[in-house]
């Protein structure tokens, strides 16, 4: 299959080497990617805010950039939410109905799609605590909201057991909200600091060692928090780091 990989802009400013993790695991995994250079923001904060005609442009381009391709995986929920539910404003042309279907979240992709029973020589010897965040619950599916009946599920723990060493911990609201939500952070500062605080300390208590989802910027706001805590020492890393061998070396932070 041919992939286009879709990296979002606040990964490319400020923490490309989660798209580098990416684009390598695909690769291990067999996959074929590209990376269309003309790509940008696929407007989710102009969405956020109700500005819909400003989000068109960006829209438009991220149909045309990604249209030829089998399937489209970034590894973001909200941005990836963003493609397949907000973009009904736009005129639903094949194009644009067949990006909206075929773009993926990494872990939904790698669970879903190609389905990977196992990630061989990759050790992570820490105690994890796993944040899914609400654009990826509640928005994809890839874990069961704690406010719905049924089994539960969880597609990014999955994946993360097939890691030797990884050990889940348990949190007390591990579906909770952090507080990020984009521009929510701006907007309401104090009820999105406390969320954020909330999330941290149950981290804390639950003795995780590290802090892994695949969603960048729920960690951007709850490392932004740990350190105002004063805590320092608690790594905040993405799902497609861990599951490519880094950012550490022989399975260390």
């Amino acid at each position: 299959m041919k992939v286009g990989l879709f990296i979002p802009c606040y990964i490319d400013a400020i923490y490309p080497e989660v798209g580098i993790a990416t684009l390598e695991l695909l690769e291990k995994l067999g996959v074929e990617v590209e990376v269309p250079h003309r790509q940008t923001c696929c407007g989710q904060p102009m969405t956020n805010e109700g500005d819909f005609e400003s989000a068109r442009c960006t829209e438009e381009l991220f149909v045309e950039n990604f249209k030829d391709y089998e399937y489209i995986v970034g590894p973001a929920g909200s941005c990836v939410k963003q493609v397949r539910v907000h973009y009904d404003k736009l005129e639903q042309t094949p194009d644009v109905r067949h990006v909206r279907e075929r773009t993926y979240e990494l872990v939904e992709f790698l669970h879903d799609i190609i389905k990977v029973k196992e990630f061989p020589g990759i050790e992570f010897p820490y105690k994890v605590a796993l944040h899914n965040s609400c654009s990826s619950i509640r928005g994809l599916g890839i874990a069961k909201p704690s406010e719905r009946p049924g089994e539960p599920f969880n597609k990014s723990a999955d994946l993360l057991k097939m890691v030797k060493g990884v050990e889940l911990v348990e949190l007390s609201r591990p579906d909770e909200c952090c507080g990020f939500g984009g521009t929510f952070c701006v907007t309401d500062e104090a009820v999105s600091t406390k969320m954020g605080r909330d999330k941290v300390s149950d981290y804390v208590s639950s003795g995780a060692e590290c802090v892994v989802s695949p969603d960048m910027s729920c960690l951007m706001h709850q490392q932004g928090v740990a350190r105002k805590m004063g805590i320092t020492t608690l790594p905040f890393v993405h799902i497609a780091q861990v599951l490519n061998g880094g950012p550490f070396k022989n399975g260390k932070l």
